[in-house]
């Protein structure tokens, strides 16, 4: 599968972005999705991740409660809702995907997207 990540930005402490990231081929609705992070000096890092039907997801407890992640299988789509952000959330934003469930880890990911940066500022 080829992912296309969008939707980042530069916005203030305290406010919203929804970042999108779209699937190409027929395997989008095995594929379990994940976002990760990485900021500039510092290693990629696991933010979130959901199955392939939408009905669990795993957090990174950084973002827990303030970021949500979904998908629409339809648009071969997955989302990150990003909430009440903090500069401490800029970072590139990928979205990567694998077949198999409950990895956090990025090297257990092989699809991987370009990246889109988020900027937060105080």
């Amino acid at each position: 599968v080829q992912l296309q990540a969008s939707g980042g930005g530069q916005v203030q402490a305290g406010d919203s972005l929804r970042l999108s990231c779209v699937a190409s081929g027929r395997a989008f609705t095995t594929t379990v999705m994940g976002w990760f992070r990485q900021a500039p000096g510092k290693e990629r890092e696991f933010v979130a991740t959901i199955t392939w039907s939408g009905g669990s997801a795993i957090y990174a407890d950084a973002v827990k409660g303030r970021f949500t992640i979904s998908r629409d299988n339809t648009k071969n789509t997955v989302y990150l809702q990003m909430d009440s952000l903090k500069p401490e959330d800029t970072a590139v934003y990928y979205c990567a995907g694998r077949t198999g469930w409950g990895a956090t880890s990025p090297i257990n990911f092989g699809s991987w997207g370009q990246g889109t940066l988020v900027t937060v500022s105080s």
